[in-house]
């Protein structure tokens, strides 16, 4: 049995905001309304260590916005925790690699670890500390001792390259390691398969691993560079320590000593996934960012013209913090995967080259398709449509769309054909100016049994690519308890793919896939238990599984994925108003809803997901499949309490701590949600260009576009005007409580009048 108490984080909530009434934050007041903050640098408002805490799995080490590098210590390397290889709770520091995931549910990358130390090293991997007195974290820039040895450690990126800089003692010998056998969730399968290095001349270290975890097959090639000579070095290959200039293995560290150091020790570290010279080439590619001092400026410099793609006003700090940081979180995923020349290895483990089209990692599509993609197709437009024709290129290289890619690998993660969702989106918000009958074909595809696929895959992740879930759903018209796990989470996600996809063929003038995609989309029918009114599995020969129970969870075991009936009965987002009607009206649609969020939190079952996190009743904030259920309330007969719930979410599960975000972040997903909320939009359903008003959090806000500005304007707003009394756009007031994607445009305002009464 599991329970999460949701009144722990409302303590965590009131603790945050006593804390930052006594940050003394620099800000500037509007002349006009004195308690008005108006931002002018917003990189005071985000704080890279939020989420680091919990199972928020984020990283507090500088990137830059989807770049390359994600620079960041590592202080956790076995479970669950390790995801980002750091966790707020920890004290042990094994040193700062180059690529780290965020916020996911599991680990991977930790390339190329150097840690610096002194004194005299033998066999045995020296293994630092830290402390969070000794640690700062801004955006672009990280800060921390590493002790024992009292190690003064900063940390910047370029676009291809980190930075370091270590001040070592000046009595001491100062000393790096770099090492290749470094691995996060060595435990989850996570290992190296080979690697090398050399010794190319006293300033430069050069090398290469590839490694099999989560990403099947993943090569990469360094280049590390020193301002100051290495004096002498030992390798340590497989255990056996050797006085050589190269050696090869599978487990390979460098020892590298310096002497006693007057001034700091520079570092440059550049990877590819293609070769050497790539490596070598990504770190030549910004070689006019010469400081460490000119490539922190650079990268503060950048990411505040990135953050202020929406400005925002509130007499809350608190709420600054909360959005900032979240808008950060949302622009590190996915990342830069090609090398500065357009080369990279694609979904085929084959060498490509584009110098027009980016290729990008880390797709984590389920998760993202719901908050993120709709965001970025407001404030990143053209990287948005760049997603899409990167996805499909993926998709010609490997056969398929994917729905997890990671570093040119299909992982096979989650659930059905997420990335039909997004392409949905982007075709019927007007993003593609070309391909788009190709789009849809690769979404067709994607959506049908190949079992050559299938086969040539058999026994590895990319064959959860195309599941057997996908044959029972074509054969059967649903899939079955008994045949397949998860059942009832895959049927009803697909139905809700192939309903993008009717919107896509419908937007393109297909009209007989169109006709036949929505009927494919009413398959949540066959799950619904009209006599129990929740979704439950159902065998191949029609009849129920037996033993039902809402609050029943069996992680990777039962009907459900991540989380329990009661979290996916209402996963039909493309047909709220069919779920009212099966249910009985909008009446009954209400008290359902009502009852999700007022019944007791208690998770039944010894194998429960520990993803259920974020709990108001049974609704469950910290995983995906639950982001749109507040908005559901609007097709109900008391659509007020969608700004009750919402008010809830923002206050209690967002906080500006580490322990701040109430599930796996999950590249950028459950930071976009509050994006979105708290300037009052959340796009419901993707591939349906309607933008839902919901509870604004902010004063203000200016949406940059490319042709000037969208306005929102919240008027009466505080913690006790909670509701939405009236919305204008442009002076008209709109009948219901939504805009179009296309309303969203240069020059309009939208009024949105808060009261008191419901």
């Amino acid at each position: 049995m599991k329970i999460i108490k949701h009144a722990t984080y409302l303590i965590l909530g009131i603790l945050c905001l006593l804390q930052t009434s006594c940050n003394g934050i620099d800000k500037k007041t509007s002349a006009n309304n004195p308690e008005k903050i108006i931002v002018e640098n917003v990189l005071k408002y985000v704080d890279p260590m939020v989420g680091t805490g919990g199972h928020g799995h984020t990283f507090p080490g500088p990137t830059l916005p989807h770049g390359r590098i994600q620079l960041s210590p590592d202080t956790q390397l076995l479970g669950w925790e390790a995801s980002s290889g750091y966790s707020y709770a920890d004290t042990t520091l094994y040193g700062f690699s180059h690529t780290h995931l965020s916020g996911t549910g599991i680990g991977d990358l930790g390339d190329v670890l150097l840690l610096p130390f002194t004194g005299e090293f033998n066999n045995e991997k020296p293994v630092g500390a830290f402390s969070h007195d000794k640690e700062r974290a801004e955006v672009g820039y990280y800060k921390v001792t590493v002790e024992p040895w009292n190690v003064i450690s900063e940390l910047t990126t370029t676009l291809y390259s980190g930075r370091h800089r270590y001040q070592f003692p000046k009595s001491d010998d100062a000393n790096v390691m770099v090492d290749l056998a470094h691995i996060l969730q060595a435990n989850w399968g996570h290992k190296v398969v080979e690697s090398s290095i050399q010794i190319i001349d006293e300033y430069t270290i050069q090398g290469y691993r590839k490694t099999s975890g989560w990403a099947a097959n993943d090569p990469i090639w360094f280049t590390c560079v020193f301002d100051k000579p290495i004096l002498s070095h030992v390798i340590n290959v497989d255990g056996k320590t050797m006085d050589a200039t190269s050696a090869s293995g599978i487990n390979t560290t460098v020892y590298a000593t310096f002497g006693k150091l007057e001034t700091p020790l520079n570092v440059k570290v550049a990877v590819s996934a293609v070769d050497q010279a790539g490596a070598k080439q990504n770190l030549n590619a910004e070689a006019d960012l010469e400081t460490f001092d000119d490539v922190v400026k650079h990268a503060q410099n950048l990411w505040n013209d990135e953050l202020q793609a929406i400005t925002i006003t509130s007499k809350d700090t608190t709420v600054l913090k909360n959005f900032y940081t979240a808008l950060y979180h949302t622009k590190i995923a996915p990342m830069l995967y090609s090398d500065a020349d357009g080369r990279y290895r694609g979904m085929d483990n084959e060498i490509h080259k584009n110098t027009h089209l980016k290729r990008y990692s880390a797709y984590s599509l389920w998760d993202t398709f719901r908050a993120w993609y709709p965001l970025m197709t407001i404030i990143e437009p053209d990287r948005s449509k760049d997603w899409v024709y990167d996805l499909y290129q993926q998709s010609q290289e490997g056969g398929l769309l994917p729905k997890w890619q990671l570093n040119g690998n299909y992982t096979g993660t989650m659930v059905g054909y997420p990335a039909v969702a997004i392409l949905s989106d982007a075709v019927n918000k007007g993003l593609i100016d070309s391909i788009p009958n190709k789009l849809l074909d690769a979404a067709l595809l994607s959506s049908k049994w190949q079992p050559e696929f299938h086969e040539k895959h058999k026994g590895t992740r990319a064959e959860m690519v195309m599941p057997e879930q996908i044959y029972y759903k074509e054969k059967m018209g649903f899939v079955p308890l008994d045949k397949t796990k998860e059942s009832v989470s895959y049927g009803l996600e697909m139905a809700y793919y192939d309903w993008c996809i009717a919107k896509m063929a419908d937007a393109l003038g297909a009209k007989e896939i169109a006709e036949t995609y929505y009927k494919k989309g009413e398959a949540y029918k066959e799950y619904f238990d009209p006599e129990i009114k929740f979704m439950r599995g159902k065998n191949s020969d029609g009849s129920w599984g037996k033993n039902f129970n809402p609050r029943f969870s069996n992680h990777l075991e039962g009907e459900f994925v991540e989380g329990n009936s009661y979290q996916w009965t209402p996963f039909l987002p493309h047909a709220v108003n069919d779920f009212a009607t099966m249910l009985g009206g909008k009446k009954a649609l209400g008290d359902w809803l009502d009852n999700l969020f007022t019944t007791s939190s208690e998770i039944e079952g010894d194998n429960a997901s520990a993803d259920i996190t974020g709990l108001i009743g049974q609704y469950a904030h910290g995983n995906e499949p639950s982001h749109h259920v507040p908005y559901m309330y609007q097709f109900s007969d008391r659509p007020w309490r969608t700004q009750e719930v919402l008010d809830s979410i923002m206050k209690q599960f967002y906080t500006p701590i580490p322990e701040g975000i109430i599930g796996n972040e999950d590249c950028g997903q459950m930071s976009a949600w509050y994006v979105l909320n708290a300037i009052g939009l959340y796009q419901m359903t993707p591939g349906d260009n309607q933008y839902y008003i919901g509870r604004p959090m902010i004063d203000s806000a200016e949406i940059k576009l490319k042709n000037g500005s969208f306005k929102i304007e919240v008027m009466n707003n505080s913690a006790k005007n909670k509701y939405v009394e009236k919305v204008l756009l442009n002076g008209k007031k709109l009948e219901a409580n939504k805009i179009e994607y296309n309303d969203i445009k240069a020059g309009s305002v939208l009024e949105i009048y808060m009261s008191p009464n419901k």
